[in-house]
């Protein structure tokens, strides 16, 4: 994939990088239940713009070293990490989701509408650990795949 004559990847891999971190903050926020009504919906949308991100990053990556596979050796480790960062995404997307769907708390409207109902502790504990966790994951995934990217540049 090209866009006037210049490789696809490095344009989208910056996408990723914007939309990883801010999904993740947002995950990490999440655990404060008075902000869940409010932070609820643009995590799940920060997570997806995350995923559909990071495909799109690993599917250009693979078409580029496609076109140049005298490359191979010099992108393992990068492509290795940018493998686990694919997978690491989909993962925190699945605990976004059931953090979004199980999760209750209070509305932040004066009427009291969208208030949800809270499940027990030991579930909302558990999906805010693992939402903390994953996102610290993230993060660091992000910053390791693209530090070994950069690195490949300017080698």
């Amino acid at each position: 994939m090209e866009l006037n004559g210049l490789p696809v990847h490095p344009l989208i891999v910056h996408l990723a990088v914007v939309m990883i971190p801010v999904a993740a903050v947002l995950a990490a926020l999440y655990g404060v239940v008075k902000w869940r009504w409010a932070l609820r919906w643009p995590m799940v949308g920060t997570s997806f713009a995350a995923l559909g991100s990071v495909v799109l990053s690993w599917y250009s990556g693979k078409d580029l070293l496609k076109r140049k596979p005298e490359l191979e050796q010099i992108i393992q480790p990068h492509q290795e990490r940018a493998d686990i960062l694919f997978w690491v995404t989909i993962v925190f997307v699945v605990i976004v989701l059931l953090a979004a769907f199980l999760m209750g708390g209070p509305s932040g409207l004066v009427s009291g509408k969208g208030a949800r109902m809270r499940r027990p502790h030991i579930v909302e504990w558990t999906l805010v650990s693992l939402l903390a966790i994953f996102a610290l994951i993230l993060i660091s995934m992000t910053f390791a795949t693209g530090e070994q990217g950069a690195r490949l540049v300017w080698a």
